[in-house]
This record gives structure tokens, sequence and C-alpha cells, in this order.
């Protein structure tokens, strides 16, 4: 089995931005919990976007994703190496660093998120019984 890669915690100013860009544009029906360890923006259960080591990824719809992915605006979410996320997609810094075009996509991938089914909610797993010492 191969070894779980070691999760790069993304840099503080990443997070402040993260944070600051989703209160910007959000509705109140946004929720946040991390997902891997990292800050991630909810809605109805679905993961609408969110950080991951040094990178920032977003849902979008899947003749979206394909355009950026073709045009090569955007490159796809992988946690592991080889295993990518299909419907998430990482934004470019050029995005990142521009509060204009990271409203637009962060906004774009929480109204997209907000279009798909509500997952429900999962039952709390039971803890396996340990074994006598």
């Amino acid at each position: 089995m191969p070894e779980m890669p070691k999760f790069e915690k993304p840099s503080p100013d990443l997070v402040e931005r993260f944070n600051a860009v989703v209160d910007r544009v959000a509705s109140p029906d946004v929720g946040r919990r991390p997902m891997f360890g990292h800050p991630c923006a909810w809605v109805g259960g679905n993961m609408a976007t969110g950080l991951f080591a040094q990178h920032w990824w977003v849902r979008l719809s899947p003749e979206r994703t394909k355009a950026l992915l073709d045009a090569g605006e955007a490159s796809t979410f992988e946690v592991m190496p080889g295993r990518t996320m299909q419907g998430y997609v990482v934004m470019p810094p050029s995005v990142v660093d521009d509060d204009a075009k990271v409203g637009a996509w962060v906004g774009e991938a929480l109204a997209y998120t907000a279009s798909m089914p509500p997952k429900e909610p999962k039952a709390p797993r039971k803890a396996k019984p340990r074994k006598p010492a």
C-alpha cells in the first residue's frame, strides 16, 4: 500500500484571504468545516471551495471545468498524486491574487454547488471495540 503523503498546511495569509473572500461572497446558507484538515466552504452538505496545501480549489459545472482545463486556465485538483477529484479545479495564482476574479470564481462555485441536491448527513460511525492490551 502506498505511503500516505504528508499534507502541507496552507499559509496563514492564504487562510486569511480565503476567509475574507468567502465572507464577502457567501450567502447565509454557506457553512464552513475542514476537509483533509484544511478550510472548506460547504453548501447543502456538498463541498464548494477550499484550500489544500497552497492551492485554492473550486467546484464548477462539468462544462466550465472542461473549458478551464482545456484552455489551461486552471489545473486539476489532486489530494494524492494521480487521484484527480472530478468536478474541482485549482485556481491559478493570478485569479487568487485578484479580488474581482477570485470573488467571481468562488461565487460561481457556491452558486453551482447550491444547485446540487443536498446531501443527507451521515450517521455517526460507531467506535470499533478496542483489543485488550
